[in-house]
């Protein structure tokens, strides 16, 4: 589950992102110029949600389900603890686990790398979105295996977040209600500016032809 959820954790966040790019440009095989519209687009739903996570965040300011532990376990002021900088959060929470020999050590790390807000959570807007793209995009044009497979690597990142201590359910589910509509008005521009996405008459009728021939 950890592996899962680092397809998505900077800055395995951007390869998972550069690749996923080029498989929907080889998928849909759009011309130069609706390819870089589509690439536009698609950074720009990214980056939407990572603001909109980040700005909720900061309003709600819901300690993550590891954080809470520690705090009732450790006895730490769960306000108190917020109120410091990142970094010194960070040593706070390697210091409350150095001797915890029940924790693995890369799940130590990774909570210390992690001390922000819970709700929502980012890395479910990350993959939610990408699943929710493909089937936007890619579902028309019958590329069924990709979307499935992107929608099981969503749900395993989400149920990763959980596992990880991360995230409550909540913040799954607004985080995935919060994609739907990004990625709504992002298929709608995209519908717009780059063409039709799901296959025309003619062209299926091309690939009917090409198959009789073979």
């Amino acid at each position: 589950m950890f592996w899962i959820t680092e397809t998505v954790t900077r800055p395995w966040g951007v390869l998972t992102s550069a690749i996923l790019c080029g498989w929907f440009l080889w998928c849909l095989r759009l011309c130069l110029k609706p390819a870089l519209v589509l690439l536009a687009i698609v950074s720009l739903t990214l980056l939407s949600g990572q603001y909109v996570k980040s700005t909720i965040k900061e309003h709600v300011q819901e300690p993550r389900p590891y954080a809470v532990w520690l705090a009732d376990r450790h006895a730490i002021d769960r306000q108190q603890f917020y109120a410091h900088k990142r970094a010194e959060r960070s040593e706070m929470v390697r210091a409350a686990v150095v001797n915890d020999s029940q924790i693995p050590v890369w799940l130590k790390q990774h909570w210390a790398f992690e001390t922000g807000f819970a709700f929502p959570s980012g890395h479910t807007m990350f993959a939610a979105t990408w699943a929710l793209l493909g089937v936007a995009l890619l579902w028309p044009r019958r590329h069924y295996t990709s979307v499935i497979i992107m929608m099981g690597w969503a749900t395993a990142v989400m149920a990763s977040r959980l596992l990880l201590g991360m995230h409550w359910p909540r913040d799954l589910f607004v985080s995935t209600l919060l994609s739907g509509v990004l990625v709504t008005l992002a298929a709608i521009l995209a519908q717009r500016l780059c063409g039709p996405l799901s296959p025309q008459p003619d062209e299926s009728k091309v690939k009917q032809h090409e198959n009789r021939d073979n």
